[in-house]
């Protein structure tokens, strides 16, 4: 196999182990209220992770980095910790939604500008 394929099978293990250690680390440290509370933040955590990572490394230029282990280790701390704010950051966005259910569309616009 070309270095490029073995590359990119690297980071994509790197990429699942930063996601999984962020999704356990998130589920540990705020235990899920319900199964579906669980799907979701596992969810989030995971896409937060790959996400935000490759945009991260896309921002700072950090491919180089995959040419070796220790990038490759590093890379995979960058994932992980790209990862562990996006539950947090799902579940307040749900929990103003449910605040504001009954607000019509101009009201939240209104409170979302002063909050600003």
């Amino acid at each position: 196999m070309a270095t490029g394929g073995k590359t990119a099978i690297g980071l994509a293990g790197g990429t699942a182990i930063g996601a999984g250690l962020a999704a356990l680390v998130v589920m540990c440290m705020t235990t899920p209220r319900s199964p579906r509370e669980w799907a979701v933040g596992l969810t989030s955590t995971v896409v937060g992770s790959v996400c935000g990572g490759a945009a991260v490394v896309q921002h700072f230029g950090l491919h180089a980095w995959a040419t070796d282990y220790v990038g490759m280790v590093a890379l995979i701390g960058i994932v992980f910790a790209c990862g562990l704010p996006a539950w947090a950051v799902v579940r307040w966005v749900f929990n103003y939604i449910a605040k504001k259910q009954t607000a019509g569309i101009d009201e939240v616009v209104d409170d979302v500008k002063q909050r600003l």
